[in-house]
């Protein structure tokens, strides 16, 4: 592959979710492969940790702008303030999400319309102010960060897994309606990712990730090998992908006869 298709020289990059794992990971690349990046999210403090040390390593262009991307007013200034700052929005990784787990029986409505406000309507948001400066340039690049739940599926996160999906297919329909105008869309379903906050989550939850036989590769995934799919997506070198959801999840996992 030619270097320079991964070449971000000169383009300007949104990572929500980008002051710890996946988006920080993602930040960290797009920033080291030459683009000014602004990193959002709640946690200000966090950010701008985040924001410092990717400049330091880097030498590159990096800005926190705390946001809440499920209010709507502060998108709008995380948008205004990309746009006062660098003129341009090149690119936009929809990177914030998660949820609390639980069962069906016992979801409270909040749950679930907190699942869909942070995982969907925070990508919305997003998409459609970003959206605008890139439909004026007739070109850009979106990666929304799905989960392996939307494809698949996983009991305990009806809320999640269900909001995951949407996710998806608001990918696919935004590739359709935006390809004509030059603005390609895609989606990165990530599977077991050993995040920072993943293995906190696992701890509490007693789960054992020392022999993963359910997935083929046996192990977890690193927050670094979702960003690389993620920054192969938003580069020249994926001209020609859009509309797609490609799973980052270690393979298929189904039944069957024993392995030998």
């Amino acid at each position: 592959m030619n270097p320079e298709l991964l070449d971000f020289t000169g383009r300007v990059a949104i990572v929500t979710g980008g002051g710890t794992g996946i988006g920080f990971a993602t930040a960290r690349q797009l920033v080291t492969r030459g683009a000014s990046v602004v990193i959002a999210s709640r946690t200000a403090d966090e950010l701008e940790r985040a924001a410092t040390s990717l400049r330091e390593e880097s030498g590159g262009i990096c800005v926190a702008v705390p946001t809440d991307v499920k209010d709507e007013e502060q998108v709008v200034g995380l948008v205004e303030r990309t746009i006062e700052e660098f003129g341009q929005i090149d690119i936009l990784i929809n990177n914030a999400g998660g949820s609390r787990m639980g069962p069906l029986a016992k979801l409270a409505t909040r749950a679930w319309d907190s699942s869909f406000n942070l995982n969907v309507r925070s990508a919305y948001l997003c998409t459609r102010e970003v959206g605008q400066h890139m439909l004026a340039r007739s070109a850009g690049a979106i990666v929304n960060v799905s989960s392996n739940a939307g494809i698949g599926g996983v009991k305990g996160g009806a809320h999640y897994a269900s909001a995951k999906a949407a996710l998806q297919m608001f990918t696919t329909v935004t590739a359709a309606e935006w390809g004509p105008r030059g603005i390609r869309a895609n989606c990165v379903a990530a599977g077991m990712i050993a995040s920072e906050r993943a293995v906190e989550a696992w701890k509490v939850a007693g789960l054992d990730t020392r022999n993963m036989t359910a997935i083929p590769l046996r192990r977890t995934g690193t927050p670094e090998e979702v960003a690389n799919m993620i920054v192969f997506l938003a580069s020249d070198a994926a001209s020609y992908v859009t509309g797609q959801t490609i799973a980052v999840n270690g393979g298929p996992t189904m039944g069957g006869i024993p392995d030998d």
